[in-house]
């Protein structure tokens, strides 16, 4: 997210929901410019298909606001809202995404201005929480909204990215089974196991489960295992909706992408995994309720990993090109979880924050 607030506008901003007919064309210029940078020197662009809401389209309540100045938009924000259990109390909290200034309209004021009309909206869908995600470094946004507008840092996920290898499958343990749970049998193990340790559960899980750009939900067990330990969790699509391109990297990533490129068979026939092509356009599969009971359950999370990226190499279109999964350390910094998921440091980052505001 960018945008300060330093210096008054001077000239008029009108705020106004956007139309897709007539600010489509813009808006791909407004993300041209605002491209997400990890860090400074990678460069992530987001490629939407062609459709700049759809981030929030799958969300119950949703919104984009734009702000133009004369005829020219010069910014915008994307927001939406969610029943969810929060301090095992149902809220209904609103989500701040997508925020935009473009660098010449920036430190005016305007982020500002379109944050607290996307609050107003959230007030007038009856939301009793805002929240939004930036990163550690980005002294813009959380002077915007920590420094200004009030809002607390409340989280602080890690993003595990791991390579997908095209029409290789990794070898399972053998005295693991995986199998595919029902959409009523998900939702009852996530209400009774999961609910009541997430910070903000879903409440209309049962419909995020039956949301088109589901894949499903799996549950991994030891055949023979006295423990009862298990693991689980469910899969989204996201390259339906969008796609991500890197377009500038630094040079120890782009040697190993074509070195991996000159030697991938023989990568692969070594059992290892090529850094895949991620300067073209690439899909990605989201993992989330990641969850696991019993003393022996590391073991069950990376088969079950293992298992959604054999289902990610055998896809032939060939769109998903990593495996991307959110988790959140335990209590004192427990980070057992994060050890038992399979990724690349160099593509996860665990630099993301959440903050939130009454």
């Amino acid at each position: 997210m960018v945008g300060q607030w330093e210096e008054e506008v001077d000239e008029e901003v009108v705020i106004r929901c956007y139309d897709d007919s007539r600010d489509r064309i813009q808006m791909g210029r407004v993300e041209k410019s605002c491209e997400i940078g990890h860090d400074q020197q990678t460069l992530l662009f987001t490629d939407t298909l062609g459709d700049p809401i759809c981030r929030i389209r799958n969300s119950p309540f949703f919104i984009m606001l734009v702000a133009e100045v004369g005829n020219k938009l010069v910014g915008s924000i994307q927001g939406s809202v969610k029943p969810v259990e929060f301090h095992d109390k149902s809220v209904r909290v609103g989500y701040v995404l997508g925020l935009r200034v473009v660098p010449p309209y920036r430190r005016r004021g305007i982020g500002s201005i379109l944050v607290r009309k996307l609050e107003e909206w959230f007030e007038s869908h009856n939301a009793d929480y805002a929240y939004m995600a930036t990163q550690k470094d980005n002294e813009a946004s959380l002077g915007l909204f920590v420094g200004k507008l009030g809002y607390v840092v409340f989280r602080n996920p890690a993003i595990l990215v791991n390579p997908v290898n095209p029409g290789r499958g990794l070898k399972l343990p053998s005295n693991i089974g995986i199998r595919k749970l029902k959409v009523k049998e998900a939702e009852s193990l996530y209400r009774r196991y999961v609910a009541a340790t997430t910070e903000f559960f879903p409440e209309d899980i049962n419909k995020i489960l039956r949301n088109k750009l589901s894949i499903g939900t799996w549950l991994a067990y030891y055949n023979d295992d006295n423990t009862r330990s298990w693991a689980m969790l469910s899969v989204w699509d996201s390259s339906k909706v969008f796609k991500l391109r890197i377009e500038r990297a630094p040079l120890s990533y782009l040697l190993l992408t074509k070195v991996s490129k000159i030697f991938g068979k023989f990568l692969s026939l070594l059992g290892l995994t090529a850094m895949p092509d991620l300067f073209t356009s690439f899909g990605f599969y989201f993992l989330y309720g990641v969850h696991s009971e019993g003393p022996l359950c590391g073991k069950l999370v990376r088969a079950l990993c293992e298992h959604v990226h054999n289902m990610a190499a055998s896809d032939d279109s060939g769109a998903c090109k990593v495996v991307v999964v959110e988790v959140d350390k335990g209590s004192n910094g427990d980070d057992s979880l994060q050890r038992c998921i399979p990724h690349w440091k160099m593509l996860s980052c665990d630099d993301d924050m959440w903050c939130i505001c009454r």
